[in-house]
């Protein structure tokens, strides 16, 4: 069984910054993308951001340029770092991996639990 744990979620006003963690555990080959979806009341879970197990990114078109995800593969851990927030960015936000497992080597995506981000005007 695959564990994502998360952190870093809160309140902050507008403009304000806040940086998420999310790590994985238990029995794991490898780690492919990573990420985070964000769910706001009333809308559809979307997808804010993800990284590859080489680095590479993808971004909404409504965070660009004001949140960064990295990740530190030794950790199995993936970051959001959420600068210049705005209200819209209110939202229940998880964090996700596809996982390969560690015995069966079958491929399939972890979820976290979600944490909280609310932004005061």
């Amino acid at each position: 069984q695959v564990q994502l744990v998360e952190s870093g979620g809160g309140l902050v006003q507008a403009g304000g910054s806040l940086r998420l963690s999310c790590s994985a555990s238990g029995i794991i080959a490898r780690i492919n993308n990573m990420g985070w979806y964000r769910q706001a009341p009333g809308k559809q879970r979307e997808l804010v951001a993800s990284i590859s197990s080489g680095g590479t990114t993808n971004y909404a078109d409504s965070v660009k340029g004001r949140f960064t995800i990295s990740r530190d593969n030794a950790k199995k851990t993936v970051y959001l770092q959420m600068n210049s927030l705005k209200p819209e960015d209110t939202a229940v936000y998880y964090c996700y991996a596809d996982v390969v497992h560690g015995v069966t080597y079958r491929s399939y995506d972890a979820w976290g639990q979600g944490t909280q981000v609310t932004v005061s005007s």
